[in-house]
């Protein structure tokens, strides 16, 4: 069928949706309804679809649209669940399972008859992972159902005036009820407060005298002290006491101020050090990257049994499989995250292991470079490229491993760079629900990471040309059937990293493993006479170079325009390359 996607923002599910419905051989289509209601109108009469699907929308569709054609919505709550706010209200009560419905688009909102749900459990995560992993695998069979049931014709969608559906309005959450009381609220509660807003729209508080919002919380289980008081950094993040304990938040946003531009999530040492220090603080002296009054306290990469305190990068080992699993909000990855991350590469390839696996958490593997980071730099082109070389440096770094397997584990979605680390290793594997963008093209930028070396060898320097200038998301299945991917994974969010345990397990169990290293050396040193890697790395780079120091080069407001989520070029991403 002729499917137009309808959605604010061509964020995570719609990406899973374009890509799973054109794998079963629907022609699909995207505008963006944040352009406003006219350019919905306009993408309806240009494309003419037999059927409207509205993965996520913050505003209503245009009434005359859902008039004249079929037009369904995904709502992220079980059926008869209406309401703005439904996944908030499911951390905030605590709920052990919820739902998703794909019902038809009428004039009152989450109204529609039903035409597919389905259910799923909440995990103890932010809600954006469990947007993006739970919900996201939901959704995706609830709309194939419903697609489904459609083109047979003789599915009769469900009344939600059915006697077995509970109608139940769920008001959208604003900030008072996310307040979080430092004097009072347990961990337990503050923690689900700040996961309820992680990614959006944050729980308002007072930093300092200057009220920010903060994004993500992460439970600490050492630190102590008075209720509301920081006491410490770690790898970009705060460490604030609570009543009974401690939290890791990985970043704030200041609120906006009048006149000046959207302010945009950062790390939140980094917000923090900006800020006044309070009275009677003493400390080292102040940095662009963390506050002077507040001691940085790594954590180990290997934590003792037992500890759950809260990094961002973390080495484990079993037996003949080291594991080095990493997780960065939005999965980008900033200098500093880049240079870590290569340090504790080096120090994995220490250990003896004949199989090292890279991820292996759920939610984003990798999106690159930290574009958040670079435009609140006061050289955005400086740190660009800083960013991109200290990126270079770490894909270089598996690139070279010679001494051992390694596997790319990606439990969620990956794109541009991410992409191109992932490809580095010596065979990925991927959760089924995991959407890839191997291009740059959103951003204005040829790219780099090696992925004019690493993209061909895997799909041909043809394919490799399509993915990249058509710049449009892939399934995990798709992927897998163009060489990108070498083993799906087929398991919910929660179980990835136990399944890929056995998995690696089993291949550093193989007979044969010696010989696949001693011939993956062989064929590495090939490579390097054929052409060096430092030659891919100076070709990339030039072209990247050219554009990062040219202040009229597109990248410079396309990515501004990203991290503020301001609406930039054509209404249908498709024609640019998409969004995040």
């Amino acid at each position: 069928m002729d499917i137009l996607l309808v959605a604010s923002a061509f964020n995570s599910l719609s990406q899973r949706l374009y890509a799973e419905l054109s794998d079963v051989g629907h022609r699909v289509d995207v505008v963006l309804a944040s352009h406003g209601p006219e350019a919905v109108r306009d993408a309806v009469r240009e494309a003419r679809p037999e059927l409207v699907v509205a993965p996520m929308l913050k505003t209503a569709l245009p009434e005359d649209v859902w008039q004249e054609r079929t037009c369904l919505i995904v709502h992220p709550g079980p059926p008869g669940d209406r309401g703005p706010s439904s996944l908030d209200w499911a951390i905030s009560e605590e709920a052990p399972q919820w739902g998703v419905t794909v019902l038809q688009a009428e004039g009152a909102m989450d109204a529609g008859d039903v035409w597919a749900d389905g259910s799923f459990p909440v995990a103890p995560v932010g809600k954006s992972d469990l947007y993006r992993s739970e919900v996201s695998d939901a959704a995706t069979a609830a709309v194939l159902l419903a697609v489904r049931r459609f083109a047979e014709g003789s599915f009769k969608p469900k009344p939600q005036s059915d006697p077995a559906i509970q109608v139940v309005w769920r008001d959208v959450v604003r900030q008072p009820k996310r307040r979080i009381d430092w004097e009072n609220d347990s961990t337990a509660t503050v923690l689900r407060k700040l996961r309820g807003a992680d990614s959006q729209p944050g729980v308002l508080d007072e930093v300092c005298g200057r009220e920010v919002f903060l994004h993500g919380g992460h439970p600490e289980d050492v630190l102590r002290g008075d209720p509301g008081e920081f006491l410490a950094t770690r790898s970009g993040a705060v460490c604030r006491a609570t009543r009974d304990g401690a939290v890791w938040i990985p970043e704030l946003r200041p609120r906006k101020s009048s006149g000046d531009p959207a302010p945009f999530r950062r790390p939140a040492a980094a917000v923090l050090a900006g800020f006044p220090a309070p009275p009677g603080t003493r400390g080292l002296p102040s940095s662009s990257e963390r506050p002077h009054w507040l001691p940085e306290i790594a954590a180990p990469l290997s934590l003792a049994p037992g500890r759950t305190t809260w990094t961002d990068i973390r080495y484990r080992q079993h037996g003949d499989v080291g594991f080095l699993t990493f997780s960065f909000p939005g999965g980008a990855m900033s200098t500093n995250h880049c240079r870590r991350m290569l340090a504790a590469y080096r120090y994995a390839l220490t250990r003896p292991t004949s199989v090292l696996v890279l991820g292996g958490a759920r939610d984003f593997f990798s999106n690159g470079i930290h574009l958040n980071v670079i435009e609140a730099s006061s050289d955005p082109a400086g740190e660009s490229w800083s960013n991109l070389n200290a990126m270079n440096d770490l894909v270089e770094a598996v690139l070279r491993t010679t001494d051992r397997l390694v596997v790319a584990a990606l439990g969620g979605n990956a794109a541009a760079g991410g992409v191109m680390l992932a490809l580095a290793a010596d065979e990925v594997w991927c959760r089924t629900g995991a959407v890839l963008n191997p291009h740059y093209r959103r951003m204005g930028l040829f790219g780099s990471e090696y992925w004019t070396y690493s993209l061909p060898r895997r799909v041909g320097a043809e394919t490799a040309e399509r993915l990249t200038t058509e710049a449009l998301p892939l399934s995990a299945a798709t992927a897998q059937r163009l060489g990108l991917v070498d083993r799906l994974v087929p398991v919910p969010a929660q179980q990835f990293t136990s399944e890929v345990e056995r998995l690696s397990a089993d291949v550093a169990a193989d007979p044969h493993l010696t010989r696949r290293i001693t011939a993956k050396a062989t064929a590495r040193h090939a490579d390097e006479l054929q052409r060096p890697l430092a030659e891919y790395r100076r070709d990339e780079l030039t072209r990247m170079r050219a554009v990062f120091f040219d202040p009229r080069a597109p990248y410079h407001a396309l990515r501004s325009a990203f991290v503020r989520k301001q609406p930039s070029g054509s209404s249908n991403p498709l024609a640019t390359g998409g969004a995040c």
